[in-house]
């Protein structure tokens, strides 16, 4: 299953909700939604500073990812950025794999 690193930052209005919600409330916000997709989350961690909520999920496929993230956008709660994660046997996989390329001005 596809893994994606998300890191999140409340905007004014997300973060009025997470004090009245508080950080479990947001948690099972989160599990439900990803849970829903046929994913699951691995962590998720409360920060200060550029980030609000760091997590680690797993989707069925990047689809899924590209709607939780349309969705929670839309919303105006938060301003997010999935970065998809590799597996070093992945990567290896990658390194195999012939691509032709030529750089510019070469």
């Amino acid at each position: 299953m596809p893994k994606f690193l998300i890191q999140a930052t409340y905007t004014p209005e997300g973060a009025k909700g997470l004090l009245e919600e508080g950080a479990s409330g947001r948690r099972a916000a989160v599990d439900q939604v990803v849970a829903g997709l046929g994913g699951q989350v691995e962590a998720v961690y409360f920060a200060f500073g550029k980030d609000d909520i760091v997590l680690i999920v797993d989707f069925p496929d990047p689809v899924s990812m590209a709607a939780v993230s349309l969705t929670v956008k839309a919303s105006g709660a938060l301003t997010t950025r999935a970065t998809p994660l590799l597996t070093p046997d992945e990567v290896d996989e990658a390194t195999r794999r012939q691509v032709p390329f030529r750089a510019p001005g070469r």
